[in-house]
C-alpha cells in the first residue's frame, strides 16, 4: 500500500534457468534506463536478484514488462517507500552467482528448495516456544556479521561470518548444536536463506529445516499489526542501498544507530 513517500523501491529474487542471461542484461538495463530507475539487478545462469527505485509508475511498468517472460510470471516483488532514490546509479550485471556461497553442488533453480515457512506461523511458533511437533526451534541468522548488529529475531543463532562463502564451513563447524531440533534459517529477503537451507537439507540433521519465507522483510510486512513492531525481533533490518536500515513498519530506521563493525559492510545482500 502507498505512503505519502513518492519513491517506490522493490526487492525480488528467484532462481529460475537462465543461460541467455547475457543477452536478457542488455534488454532489462534499456528498460529501466529509459524508464528512469536507479539500482542493482544482478543476472546468472542460477536466476535473477534485483533492487529498484523510482517512481510508483515506472518501477510497476518495469516488473509487468519483466513478468511477461513465463520464467519471472509469478515474481512478487517487496515494495517499501521513501522520500529519495536510495541508489546513486543504475547497474545490471550478469555473475557467477546471484548470491555467491561458492558452493556449485548448491543450485535451487535445479533442486527442490526447503519448506517456506509463513511468517505468521513462525511468530506463532516462537510464541509457544516449539513447532507444531514439540520439538525446540532454533532461529539461524545467515547474514554477515554486521548486518546482524542492525537486529535480528530474538536469542537467534549468529556465527559472526563475514560474507555468505563462509557458511558451508560455520556449518561444519557448529553443526551439533542444531542436531533435533527444527532449524529456521532466515536473512533479509529470503535468497541467502534459500540456498542455506538447502545446503543445511544435506548435512544430515536429524530434524526439519525451514527457510523464513521473504525474509525479515516479509515478516516485518506480515507481523507488524497497527505499527507495534514485529515480535521476537530486535532492532532493524539492514538494507543494501542509501536507507541503510528499515524498521518494522518499513520506514528508514534513522534512529537505529550504526553499530562499530559496519566498516566491515560489503555487497553482500538478500
Amino acid at each position: 500500500m502507498q505512503n505519502d513517500a513518492p519513491v517506490l523501491n522493490i526487492s525480488a529474487y528467484k532462481f529460475v534457468g537462465l543461460p541467455d542471461c547475457a543477452l536478457l542484461r542488455d534488454a532489462l538495463h534499456a528498460r529501466a534506463l529509459a524508464l528512469g530507475l536507479k539500482g542493482t539487478v544482478l543476472l546468472a545462469e542460477e536466476g535473477i536478484n534485483l533492487f529498484l527505485a523510482g517512481t510508483a509508475e515506472g518501477v510497476r511498468a518495469w516488473v509487468a514488462a519483466l513478468q511477461e517472460d513465463a520464467r519471472f510470471a509469478d515474481l512478487a516483488p517487496k515494495e517499501s517507500w521513501s522520500d529519495t532514490v536510495p541508489f546513486k546509479k543504475l547497474l545490471v550485471k550478469v555473475k557467477p552467482e546471484i548470491i555467491r556461497m561458492n558452493h556449485p553442488a548448491i543450485r535451487p533453480d535445479q533442486q527442490a528448495r526447503a519448506p517456506a515457512l509463513p511468517a505468521t506461523t513462525l511468530a506463532r511458533w516462537l510464541d509457544q516456544g516449539h513447532d507444531d511437533e514439540g520439538r525446540p526451534l532454533v532461529m539461524l541468522d545467515t547474514r554477515n556479521a554486521f548486518e546482524v548488529d542492525y537486529g535480528a529475531f530474538d536469542g537467534a543463532i549468529d556465527w559472526r561470518i563475514h560474507k555468505f562463502s563462509e557458511f558451508p564451513e560455520a556449518v561444519q563447524q557448529h553443526r551439533a548444536e542444531l542436531m533435533g531440533k527444527t532449524v529456521v534459517s532466515y536473512c533479509t529477503g529470503g535468497i541467502r536463506c534459500e540456498k542455506a537451507a538447502i545446503y543445511l537439507q544435506q548435512q544430515g540433521l536429524d530434524g526439519p529445516v525451514y527457510q523464513l519465507e521473504g525474509g525479515i522483510l516479509k515478516y516485518f510486512e506480515e507481523t507488524n499489526s497497527e505499527g507495534k513492531g514485529a515480535p521476537h525481533y530486535h532492532g532493524g533490518c539492514f538494507v543494501f542501498d542509501q536507507r541503510e536500515a528499515l524498521d518494522a513498519g518499513l520506514h528508514p530506521a534513522l534512529e537505529i544507530a550504526r553499530p562499530p563493525s559496519e566498516a566491515h559492510r560489503a555487497r553482500d545482500g538478500g
